[in-house]
């Protein structure tokens, strides 16, 4: 081989590799970029047990997988996310669809819904102490309610009382703050509280008030047909970036998937952000999520996400007996159903 040759082929090796380095650095930029993508999600609550799949998500590198780099918010009640997503200050957001419906009525046009179910069965309760006479709906007729008006099982409560034909008149609703609600409860100012059953029941038990003396009245027991918290997006976000909602989807159903086989090292992601926590009793109130809101019968037949048509319209009929609509309501206004993966989405 002649020097000439071996030069001139020196030289195409060169170019080679400083193009394969190129590639290299160009891959790495791109993926990068991705990976930067900027995607805020507002919770509706603090850091406790049922968020753990979502810091799940984040160790676990599933949302960094769909090209998001997600920061998780605590919120201060259901109603929380709404108006942070409408707004745009969040694209996602974790809410109460029916408290949705209710804003998106008050406020037409407003840019958020709700793409992903996540309690196919709500946890609004209301949960009272045996010890106070309390047991069943009708026990609340004469005593006092403690309730946070931002509490979405309080913007639910009017249904519960209708379809318990509950007195209204003889109750007292005292507003408490979300922080001093169990603490009353348990020092017996009110008889009994709303809110989320594996909040309430949970802090109570804390604060030392035995299982065996609660009464936890799930509303969907008592003849409340609804949804309960759902993954929202701002529309117009989601619109220009349905490949990053979709993969949003999908990395929270991995979480949810991961949490539901081992509750215990979901909640390693949880304390992590919370090392204040309690580790049992988060990995109690993740594991009361999981078997009466999350894996019911039908997101084990369906997959995690979605939502049956007959039963969103019974629930906006019955939103429809306490509240009254400024204009005819429409289920395609409160849940959208196009960015879920066709795959579908099953936990187990």
């Amino acid at each position: 081989m002649c020097a000439a040759t071996t030069i001139t082929m020196n030289r195409e090796l060169n170019v080679l590799k400083q193009l394969t380095i190129a590639a290299t650095i160009l891959a790495a930029t791109i993926a990068q970029g991705i990976a930067q993508e900027k995607t805020p999600f507002a919770l509706d609550w603090k850091f406790e047990g049922p968020a753990a799949p979502y810091f799940v998500a984040v160790d676990k590198g599933y949302f960094e997988g769909e090209g998001l780099s997600v920061e998780i918010s605590e919120g201060a009640g259901s109603l929380d996310a709404i108006p942070k997503v409408a707004t745009g200050a969040f694209p996602v957001g974790f809410a109460d669809i029916n408290s949705l419906m209710r804003f998106l009525d008050q406020n037409p046009g407003a840019p958020v819904t709700a793409v992903m179910m996540i309690y196919d069965k709500p946890p609004f309760a209301v949960v009272g102490r045996k010890s106070l006479g309390i047991e069943s709906p009708k026990d609340l007729e004469g005593k006092v309610l403690g309730a946070p008006p931002p509490d979405g099982a309080w913007a639910q409560f009017p249904i519960f009382a209708a379809e318990n034909d509950l007195d209204m008149d003889s109750i007292t609703v005292e507003p408490v703050g979300f922080p001093t609600r169990e603490p009353m409860l348990a020092e017996g100012k009110v008889d009994a509280v709303t809110g989320f059953s594996f909040s309430s029941t949970l802090n109570l038990k804390r604060l030392g008030i035995p299982l065996e003396d609660q009464a936890v009245l799930l509303m969907s027991d008592y003849g409340v047909s609804l949804y309960g918290n759902a993954i929202i997006v701002n529309t117009e976000f989601a619109k220009a970036n349905p490949e990053l909602i979709t993969g949003f989807i999908k990395a929270v159903a991995m979480g949810w998937k991961d949490a539901i086989s081992d509750p215990s090292a979901a909640i390693e992601s949880l304390i992590k952000r919370n090392p204040a926590a309690d580790a049992d009793l988060e990995t109690e109130r993740l594991q009361m999520a999981i078997d009466a809101n999350v894996l019911t019968d039908y997101v084990k037949e369906n997959g995690i996400g979605g939502v049956d048509a007959d039963r969103m319209a019974k629930a906006i009929e019955q939103t429809k007996s306490v509240y009254e609509f400024q204009t005819e309501p429409d289920a395609a206004l409160y849940f959208d159903p196009s960015y879920l993966p066709a795959e579908g989405l099953m936990l187990q």
